[in-house]
């Protein structure tokens, strides 16, 4: 027996590196025996350890996002880089696979800006004889953002997060105004511009008119640009080279202490709030324990990993990388989006965070039962853990009850959180007619900012001398032969002309600045009629407009305030 044993030993002991060694080899068959270029490491297992995240250096790191205006095909874009990589099976699953919201599935629009990590091997051109088993391997990581102007800060929180970024544009309409407002977040933030000129394959398109468009608004070379299909797979075998080739690597250091950005994050009913992160500096590793720069609570690495399209723990993230953590986080005010997270017991200088968004409308929110209150706050809590461009505030209404006051970035924002809030969390909400915020100056001197009409108390001792009320510089693109009809609904609403120019012979571009409160309702819809579906339009925040420096209040407007305060819709019945 004791033969036996010892024979059993040395068996064990000869063979488990052999079999360990195996295994490796299995792991990584699909890297070295493809019959393309693109690996399928989405084919391995996806427990902990079978993604070995440590042959990928910053130098072989690209972090990229894609842009555009509504529509022009960057989540068709993205489902055919997710296949082309091996990250999704081609013909499997959803279209626009990364919208995994039903608001987006019944909209046809992204809402949330979302992280998928492939991996692709690439054959740099001045080494043409090498062959493709001995090409270097790339992590690419992927973000799909909105094009909708409403959620423009999920666009400049993803592009914190990436050194370049793919400028999609679509073949037939050319350059719109959400186009020109992208481009220039992306300038503004020094990141690597690849012109995408998608949709080729359309009847209408013509790609000369816009690369011309491109050279013209943006001096974009036009021999840079590429000209794919996303539906029809044309001219993508380019895409990924050009971004490897194109955009440069992180450039955080390996060796420095830890420093991540917090991206995102949502809560999960089983996991608690998990983080999406930049690895800035450094490195994290399941068990770390990790310190928040904004509140200073320390927290211990549970689970870590990568988006592949899906959660994939991998046990570590490295410089340059981004990925998920799951943390023990249980309150979603302790995951502050643009905080810096390090190391615990160390000290490092914070990264610069996001800009606080700038809420543009405001609406009430109330319970339609006032007994479910609570539940309504708790279904607010879990879901601005995932919107943080969302203010949320108590306040009481006579007519009402409880509720809470929320400024968004828009009305689309607005309607997508209210039906969010019902999708989700089945919440039943009653809203009250949006409004902008005012700023009213009294006889003393004082001022007030009001959000809510019911804010505006009436004080008999003190009147008011002068409004303030905000503006935007609006961009609106537009066929020549609907300009007149545009100049007079942009007068109409109290706007001044900023600029008119051509981006092309049957295109212009003008620049209206206009109060906010003229295009918060129905001017978008008013544009889109009187152009027939041809103008789009953009608009950034403006500096405040003084409506009436001797303007005087009768007492009776203030009660007429108070009472249209109390009118309500019901966002669903």
């Amino acid at each position: 027996m004791r033969a036996l044993y010892r024979s059993s030993r040395f068996v064990t002991s000869t063979l488990r590196p052999l079999l360990y060694e195996s295994y490796r080899f299995g792991t990584l068959l699909p890297l070295i025996g493809g019959e393309c270029s693109f690996c399928s490491h989405s084919r391995e297992k996806s427990r902990e350890g079978a993604l070995d995240l440590s042959q990928y250096p910053p130098e072989r790191i690209r972090n990229f996002s894609i842009i555009a205006h509504v529509d022009h095909g960057k989540s068709t874009l993205a489902d055919r880089l997710l296949e082309l990589t091996g990250t999704i099976k081609k013909g499997h699953g959803q279209p626009q696979y990364l919208d995994k919201l039903q608001v987006e599935r019944e909209r046809g629009i992204t809402v949330k800006a979302q992280t998928a990590t492939m991996f692709f091997r690439h054959k740099f051109q001045q080494h043409e004889a090498t062959e493709i088993v001995n090409a270097p391997n790339f992590l690419l990581n992927l973000i799909d953002t909105p094009g909708h102007v409403d959620f423009s800060y999920e666009v400049s929180r993803s592009l914190a997060a990436c050194q370049g970024v793919l400028l999609v544009v679509d073949a037939a309409q050319g350059v719109q105004a959400q186009t020109v407002a992208n481009f220039y977040l992306a300038f503004e933030s020094n990141l690597a511009i690849i012109p995408v000129i998608n949709k080729i394959d359309q009847p209408t398109a013509d790609p000369d008119r816009v690369k011309a468009q491109l050279k013209s608004l943006f001096d974009l070379d036009p021999n840079h640009a590429l000209l794919t299909s996303a539906k029809t797979g044309q001219g993508l075998e380019h895409v990924l080279p050009s971004v490897i080739d194109r955009i440069p690597a992180p450039p955080g250091k390996c060796d420095s202490p830890l420093r991540m950005l917090l991206l995102d994050s949502y809560y999960d009913e089983y996991k608690g709030v998990i983080c999406h992160v930049a690895v800035v500096d450094g490195a994290l590793y399941k068990g770390d324990k990790i310190a928040s720069s904004a509140t200073g609570h320390v927290y211990e690495v549970s689970d870590i990993g990568i988006m592949h399209p899906e959660l994939t723990p991998t046990g570590v993230l490295l410089t340059g990388q981004v990925g998920y953590i799951v943390s023990g986080m249980r309150s979603t005010a302790e995951a502050r989006v643009g905080d810096t997270l390090h190391q615990a017991k160390s000290t490092v200088l914070p990264l610069p965070g996001f800009k606080p968004a700038k809420h543009m409308v405001f609406s009430g929110l109330y319970p339609a039962d006032g007994s479910d209150f609570d539940a309504l706050n708790h279904a607010i809590e879990r879901l601005i853990c995932n919107d943080a461009s969302v203010s949320v505030t108590k306040e009481t209404s006579t007519a009402l009850g409880m509720g809470f006051r929320c400024g968004f970035l828009g009305l689309l924002h607005m309607d997508v959180f209210h039906q969010r809030l019902e999708q989700e969390y089945g919440a039943k909400v009653l809203s009250t007619i949006p409004t902008v915020p005012y700023i009213f100056e009294y006889s003393d001197g004082s001022k007030v900012k009001v959000q809510n009409p019911a804010a505006l108390a009436s004080n008999p001792g003190k009147s008011v001398t002068a409004c303030w009320e905000p503006s935007v510089i609006a961009t609106i693109i537009l066929p020549c032969e609907y300009v007149g009809p545009v100049i007079t609904l942009c007068s109409e609403r109290r706007g001044d002309q900023l600029e008119y120019s051509f981006i092309e012979s049957q295109r212009v571009l003008m620049k209206y600045q206009l109060p906010l409160r003229e295009i918060v309702v129905d001017f978008y819809n008013e544009l889109k009629s009187i152009t027939s579906g041809y103008a789009s339009f953009d608009y950034e925040d403006a500096h405040e407009l003084k409506y009436d420096e001797h303007l005087q209040f009768p007492n009776n407007l203030l009660d007429k305030i108070l009472n249209l305060a109390i009118f309500c819709i019901s966002t669903r019945n």
